[in-house]
């Protein structure tokens, strides 16, 4: 059993969601751990967890990036300073959005959020087909 892992602190700057989107899927092909589909879903849930925290946390601290692959699963979690969890909203205009962390919910296999040293860490796993 062997665990990859890297972390990165990442500014919450508007482009950082598509930046992040990027590494992510550099991360996963240098590991050689993800189908195209298992690394399509990583980037796009990562994209979402990131824009969400940028949308939400605000600015005033760097966000914290984990990612981590062992036995087939990939856990990524994003730390920032704001204490307010996400949510899955109820979406009555999809125009107006609110609709990251449904997806979240729908594409990944567990997620949640804890308490971590005064704001927040979102998380999500996968469970990746190889290569």
């Amino acid at each position: 059993m062997s665990t990859q892992s890297m972390t990165l602190d990442v500014p919450p700057a508007p482009d950082a969601p598509r930046s992040v989107r990027r590494l992510v899927r550099s991360i996963l092909d240098v590991w050689q751990c993800s189908s195209p589909d298992g690394a399509a879903d990583a980037e796009l849930l990562t994209h979402e967890i990131v824009a969400n925290a940028v949308e939400h946390a605000g600015g005033e601290h760097s966000l914290a990036l984990e990612l981590a692959h062992s036995d087939g699963w990939l856990r990524v979690s994003l730390a920032d300073g704001s204490a307010v969890r996400p949510m899955i909203r109820e979406i009555n205009d999809p125009a107006v959005g609110g609709l990251g962390m449904r997806m979240v919910d729908t594409i990944a296999d567990r997620w949640g959020s804890e308490d971590h040293h005064g704001g927040k860490r979102v998380w999500f796993e996968l469970r990746l087909r190889p290569t």
